[in-house]
C-alpha cells in the first residue's frame, strides 16, 4: 500500500499539466472536473493510506520510496525521495481534503471566469508543490516544493493582471518571500558542508553527535532556517506580503491560507525540530517571535474594513500562535493547531467568497448587514468557523488546540508567564475580532441587497468543513476535562513529547479557566461595542489618541511605510540615477566594436573580382617582405 503514495502529488501534477497543454480547447465543465477531481482522486489516496498508515504502520514508524537519483556530481548524489510518517502524513491529508473541498467550491464560484481552465492548473500545481514539500525526504527536494508554492502563489496572487494592483500584490509577495527563500537556501549550503548530506533524517541523526547544544553552526543552521519559515509564514518582520495577497481570488486565499504556503514554516521548524533544539536561543526566538506577530496582527484584524483583510491579519496571527507553541517545544500542539485552522480558516474565507459575490463583489464589512436571514447556509457555517477561530470553550475544535498551546506556553520548561500572557490577550483580541465580523456583515440592518446565492456546489464544503471545525477537537483534549490524547500520541512517532515543568491540579484548572473565559470576554465585548453601543465607537473615532491608533493599527503597524523608506524608495532613487546603467557600459561597448568591424570588414565584400586579386596580391608582397 505504501509504494502508492507516489500517486498522491503525482495526481493534481497530472491534472495541471493537462489543463495547460489542453488550453481554451477544454470546455470550462470538464476543466471544473479535471481540476477538482485530480485532487480529490489524491485525497482518496491519502485516505487510503492513512487508514493503512494507521491499522498497519510501516516498520519504524515510516515508510521511504526512492523513484530516481535526482543527480550525481563529485559524491552529492540526492534522490527524488517519499518520506511518509506521521508528521508527513497530517500534512498531506490536510492539504489533499481541504484542497479538494476548495476546488470544488472552485468549479461554481470560478466558473463563469474566462481563465478558469488556467485558474485549475496553477490551483493543481499548487496542490502539488506543496504535496513535494511535506513528502519529500530531503532538504534539496523540499526546497524545490518550496520555491513551487511560491512560483503558483505569484500566479495566483495576480490571476487577473489587468489590473495593476493584483500585479503589484504578487511582485510583493514573490519579492518579500525571497528574503526568507535566500536564507533557506544558505541554511542548506552550510548543512550540507557541515553534515555533508541534505536527507533530513540524516541530518537529524548525525546533527547531535557533530554540534553540541548552543554550538555556533547550529545557532546558524536554526537561524537560517527560521528566516526561510518567517518569510514563507508570514511572520515578523516579513508579515507585510500577505494581507495584499487578498488580490487573487478568494478560494486562491483560501488554498494559501488553510492549506499551503503559508504553514510551510511551520512545517520546516517541526520537521528539523532536533536543530532547534541544538540551538536554545533560537528556538526562544521562534516563541518570541510568534507571540509577538499573534497580538500584532490580531490587533491590526480589528480594524480592518475588507472581509479578505480581516481574515488575512487573522492568519497572520494564528500562526503567530504555531510559532508560540514550535518555540517552547510543544511539537504536537503547533501541528494540532495546524490542523484545526485549516478547517476553520478555509471555512471562513470560502464563507467570505460567497458573501462577496452576494454583495455584488463588495469588500466593506460596513456595507453589509442582516445577511443571516439572506444567506442561511453561509451564515450557519461562518458562525462556527468564528467560533472555532475564536476558541469558543467545548465546543469547537480551535478551543482545543489553542488551549494545548496555552498550557504549554505556561507550563513547558521552555515556556514562561509573559509568553502565556501573550497568548491569553491574542485570545480575547481574536474572539473580538471575529465576532466584530460575524454582527457587522450578519446582524442589524440590511446596507446592500443580495445579488447572488450559493449552489450545491459551494454550500457542500462550507457543511464539510463546518463539522471538521467542531469535530476535530476531540481528538485531543485537556485532561481537566477529559484525558483524550489520540492527535499527540499519533504524532510522538515523529516528534518528541511536550517537557512539562511540575503544574498543580489546581493550577491546571485555573489555566483553563483562562482560556474559557478570555475568548468568551472578547465576544462579549464584540457584542458590546459593535451591537448594543455602538455610540462608543463613534465617540473613539472623534478622539485622537484613539483615531492614530486606529490608523497605525490599520496600516500594519508601519511596517510597509518603514520598508518603503529605508528599502523601496532607495532603490528606485538609485535606479533611476543609473538608469542607464553603468555596468551595462563595457558591455555595450564590446558589442559597438564588434558591430564596427562587422560592417568595416563586410564592406570589403564587394563582389568585384579585380579587388579580390589586388587584395591577394598585396597579402602576397606584403608576407614575402615580412619573411625576408
Amino acid at each position: 500500500m505504501f509504494g502508492s503514495i507516489w500517486l498522491i502529488p503525482l495526481l493534481p501534477l497530472g491534472g495541471s499539466i493537462l489543463l495547460l497543454l489542453t488550453g481554451s480547447s477544454l470546455p470550462r465543465k470538464t476543466a471544473c472536473i479535471v481540476g477538482a477531481g485530480a485532487v480529490g482522486l489524491a485525497a482518496l489516496v491519502s485516505i487510503i493510506v492513512g487508514v493503512a498508515f494507521i491499522t498497519s504502520p510501516p516498520e519504524g514508524g515510516a515508510s521511504m520510496q526512492t523513484l530516481w537519483t535526482w543527480l550525481a556530481v563529485d559524491g552529492f548524489s540526492p534522490v527524488v525521495s517519499l518520506y511518509l510518517d506521521a508528521l508527513s502524513l497530517v500534512m498531506i491529508l490536510v492539504v489533499t481534503i481541504v484542497g479538494f473541498l476548495i476546488l470544488l467550491y472552485s468549479s461554481e464560484h470560478m466558473y463563469r471566469d474566462t481563465g478558469v481552465r488556467r485558474f485549475f492548473a496553477y490551483m493543481d500545481l499548487f496542490v502539488f508543490s506543496m504535496l513535494v514539500l511535506v513528502m519529500a525526504d530531503n532538504l534539496l527536494l523540499l526546497y524545490l516544493g518550496w520555491e513551487g508554492v511560491g512560483l503558483c502563489s505569484y500566479l495566483l496572487i495576480g490571476f487577473w493582471y489587468d489590473d495593476p494592483a493584483n500585479v503589484e500584490a504578487a511582485n510583493k509577495a514573490f519579492i518579500v518571500t525571497r528574503i526568507g527563500d535566500t536564507a533557506f537556501a544558505i541554511a542548506l549550503l552550510l548543512l550540507f558542508v557541515n553534515l555533508d548530506t541534505l536527507n533530513i533524517q540524516r541530518i537529524l541523526a548525525v546533527a547531535p553527535w557533530l554540534w553540541n547544544e548552543g554550538s555556533s553552526m547550529a545557532f546558524w543552521a536554526a537561524l537560517l532556517l527560521l528566516g526561510g519559515a518567517v518569510g514563507k509564514s508570514a511572520q515578523l518582520p516579513l508579515q507585510t506580503w500577505l494581507p495584499d495577497a487578498m488580490a487573487g481570488p478568494t478560494p486562491v486565499s483560501a488554498l494559501i491560507h488553510a492549506a499551503t504556503m503559508v504553514t510551510a514554516g511551520v512545517y520546516l521548524i517541526a520537521r528539523t525540530y532536533v536543530l532547534f533544539t541544538l540551538a536554545p536561543a533560537i528556538q526562544a526566538l521562534v516563541a518570541v517571535i510568534g507571540a509577538a506577530t499573534l497580538i500584532l496582527a490580531a490587533g491590526s484584524a480589528l480594524m480592518q474594513w475588507d472581509i479578505k483583510r480581516v481574515l488575512a491579519y487573522s492568519t497572520i496571527s494564528q500562526i503567530g500562535y504555531m510559532f508560540l507553541a514550535l518555540g517552547v517545544g510543544a511539537w504536537s500542539a503547533a501541528i494540532f493547531h495546524f490542523m484545526t485552522h485549516a478547517l476553520f480558516k478555509a471555512l471562513l474565507f470560502l464563507g467570505a467568497g460567497v458573501i462577496i459575490a452576494a454583495m455584488g463583489d463588495e469588500h466593506n464589512i460596513h456595507k453589509m448587514g442582516g445577511l443571516r436571514k439572506e444567506l442561511p447556509v453561509t451564515f450557519s457555517t461562518f458562525i462556527i468557523g468564528a467560533a472555532s477561530l475564536a476558541a469558543l470553550p467545548l465546543v469547537t475544535a480551535g478551543f482545543y488546540s489553542k488551549d494545548m498551546i496555552l498550557f504549554a506556553a505556561w507550563a513547558s520548561e521552555k515556556g514562561s508567564a509573559w509568553l502565556w500572557a501573550a497568548g491569553i490577550t491574542g485570545a480575547f483580541l481574536t474572539g473580538l475580532y471575529a465576532f466584530r465580523l460575524v454582527f457587522l456583515v450578519f446582524y442589524g440592518k440590511a446596507k446592500t441587497p443580495v445579488a447572488e446565492k450559493p449552489g450545491p456546489a459551494i454550500n457542500i464544503p462550507l457543511v464539510v468543513l463546518a463539522v471538521g471545525a467542531v469535530a476535530a477537537g476531540f481528538i485531543e483534549m485537556p485532561r481537566t476535562i477529559a484525558p483524550v490524547t489520540v492527535f499527540s500520541d499519533f504524532l510522538a512517532r515523529s516528534l518528541p513529547a511536550l517537557k512539562l515543568t511540575p503544574v498543580s491540579h489546581n493550577v491546571e484548572i485555573v489555566l483553563l479557566i483562562d482560556a474559557i473565559a478570555a475568548p468568551l470576554l472578547g465576544v462579549w465585548a464584540a457584542w458590546w461595542l459593535y451591537l448594543s453601543r455602538r455610540d462608543i465607537i463613534a465617540a473613539l473615532e472623534k478622539n485622537r489618541i484613539a483615531a492614530w491608533m486606529h490608523e497605525l493599527s490599520y496600516t500594519g503597524w508601519g511596517f510597509d511605510a518603514f520598508y518603503d523608506a529605508i528599502l523601496v524608495r532607495p532603490f528606485t532613487f538609485a535606479s533611476r540615477i543609473n538608469r542607464n546603467d553603468f555596468v551595462d557600459f563595457f558591455y555595450r561597448g564590446a558589442a559597438w566594436i564588434s558591430s564596427y568591424w562587422s560592417v568595416s570588414l563586410s564592406s570589403r565584400q564587394s563582389g568585384m573580382v579585380r579587388q579580390y586579386a589586388l587584395g591577394v596580391a598585396l597579402g602576397a608582397v606584403i608576407a614575402l617582405a615580412l619573411i625576408f
